[in-house]
């Protein structure tokens, strides 16, 4: 099984025809730029490729009020003018002849990937499209969003496969707040977002989308949401509620399915979210999330508004999905303050709900910190605007490897090797250094075949494992406490090597 890969370029023929300040970042280069960067760094090739559909109307019925469908479908053929009216009963969202096309194939996008997840075509996958939908509701359009794919596809996969679970997984910089209003009275969906929140200062300023704002009636609990309430939020932050919130109750609550909201606002450099989280951490988020739902991840795209930061995220994602190892985590040095009052908050809202949270702290009784910064910064005068000239910078995300040999095995000749493995045997390849070393201090016998070959092949794997011709390896011994003590001292030694050449350890 693959990684499914759907993209069309038609998702990029509509775009905002009047001025309007509010929604001119959502640009058809925003789906391009991602597709030509999977493209470049041969991601795109190593996919499934899936072609999209055009969601049905039962399809946008499992959401959508029907008298919000039709009033959309009026929308091709209507003028420039009848355009801009329409769009004036919505929030910040605007309308194109096309669009009524587009967010069709956006929805039925989401279902093609849930299909091909479900039905074992793929392992997991990632849709790109446009419009997005999180923030879209049963009877309106709202921030840039027409229809919500990710609530149709979870309510699609509930209806087709008898899923008794889906977990929602919003990482945009925004509160998809149709996603909640979908499924806050639901617990078979456990949606969680993070957002840009600010004491409800920044939009879609919703008094809903704060950490209190648990779920209702037999839902209650299975709605988290974690506000941010300030900017330049980094790695660490967003490691730290994962680890603390995110995961533990996603563990116990055991998803069939896990779906991404996968809005990448929230990386640096994007004029929405002022968050300074690098692109290599979308690797590591998504890396977590694997490990649920026994690996049936769909990723769909959502907000990016800074071309290069959502593309190089895009291409972390999917390098992820692949199977190629994640980078080390950069930048990690302990989540900030706001940020742990946040998480203090929603571990305590939700700690009655879940097992895993029961010996949570109780709410702060103390305001919290960015609250105080919050009201003094109103104080400014009316007009008076605070300006910031920095342009942030990042450096371009590591270069990623992916292994030709996935899983080596080193085993004895008259053990079987699962499928997906390859069995591994290098001995013949071993250095005479490294092998003499073998013999006169570690082998209690130097003449046991069996050991040194056993010994050789395992420092043999650590040497293409460092060479990324094989990403992991899995070897059975007689003496695992011996083998790991010296395939240590190995690597230990080796890494002094690098740094001192001219000296010689055997």
């Amino acid at each position: 099984m693959g990684t499914a890969l759907i993209y069309d370029e038609e998702m990029t023929k509509y775009k905002l025809l009047w001025v309007d300040p509010a929604c001119k970042i959502e640009v058809p280069e925003r789906l391009t730029v991602s597709h030509e960067a999977l493209v470049r760094n041969g991601l795109a090739d190593r996919c499934v490729s899936v072609p999209v559909r055009e969601a049905t109307d039962a399809d946008i019925l499992l959401v959508h009020s029907e008298e919000y469908l039709e009033a959309v479908k009026k929308t091709p053929y209507m003028t420039l003018e009848d355009l801009k009216e329409f769009t004036l009963q919505y929030g910040d969202v605007y309308f194109h002849p096309n669009i009524y096309h587009c967010a069709k194939l956006a929805a039925g996008a989401a279902l093609q990937l849930v299909d091909s997840v479900m039905t074992g075509k793929v392992r997991n996958g990632m849709a790109l499209v446009r419009p997005p939908g999180h923030h879209s509701m049963h009877s309106a359009a709202n921030g840039f969003c027409v229809f919500n794919n990710v609530a149709i596809a979870a309510k699609y996969a509930k209806q087709k496969y008898g899923l008794q679970r889906v977990l929602i997984v919003d990482w945009d910089v925004h509160h998809g707040q149709g996603v909640q209003y979908s499924f806050e009275d639901d617990p078979s969906v456990l949606y969680f977002s993070w957002h840009r929140y600010e004491h409800q200062k920044f939009w879609p300023q919703l008094r809903e989308s704060d950490y209190d704002s648990v779920g209702k009636e037999k839902g209650a609990g299975f709605n988290i949401n974690v506000p941010w309430n300030k900017v330049g939020m980094q790695n660490s932050d967003y490691l730290a509620v994962f680890s603390h919130v995110l995961l533990p109750v996603a563990y116990e609550f055991c998803p069939d399915l896990v779906l991404v909201c996968a809005g990448f606002d929230s990386a640096i450099g994007d004029p929405e979210g002022e968050m300074c989280a690098t692109p290599d951490i979308f690797a590591h988020l998504t890396h977590l999330l694997m490990n649920l739902a026994g690996g049936k991840l769909c990723a769909v795209l959502e907000g990016g508004y800074n071309l290069t930061s959502l593309a190089q995220s895009v291409c972390q994602t999917v390098h992820t999905l692949l199977g190629d190892p994640a980078p080390r985590p950069a930048n990690i040095d302990g989540p900030c303050k706001s940020a742990l009052e946040s998480l203090h908050c929603v571990r305590s809202a939700h700690k009655k709900y879940w097992s895993c949270l029961k010996c949570a702290a109780d709410l702060p009784n103390f305001e919290l910190s960015t609250k105080r910064i919050k009201l003094a910064e109103e104080k400014l005068e009316e007009g008076e605007e605070a300006i910031s000239t920095k342009e942030e910078e990042w450096p371009e995300p590591p270069k990623r490897v992916a292994p030709p040999v996935r899983t080596a095995l080193v085993v004895p000749d008259d053990v079987s090797c699962p499928d997906g493995c390859k069995r591994f045997s290098s001995s013949d390849n071993l250095s005479p250094l490294i092998a003499n070393n073998l013999r006169e201090n570690i082998l209690k016998d130097p003449d046991d075949s069996d050991a040194l070959s056993t010994f050789s092949s395992l420092i043999s794997l650590v040497e293409e494992m460092k060479k990324d011709e094989i990403c992991s390896g899995l070897a059975l011994v007689h003496d695992v406490s011996m083998s790991t003590m010296r395939v240590i001292q190995h690597a230990t030694t080796a890494l002094s090597n690098r740094y001192n050449p001219i000296e010689t350890h055997y």
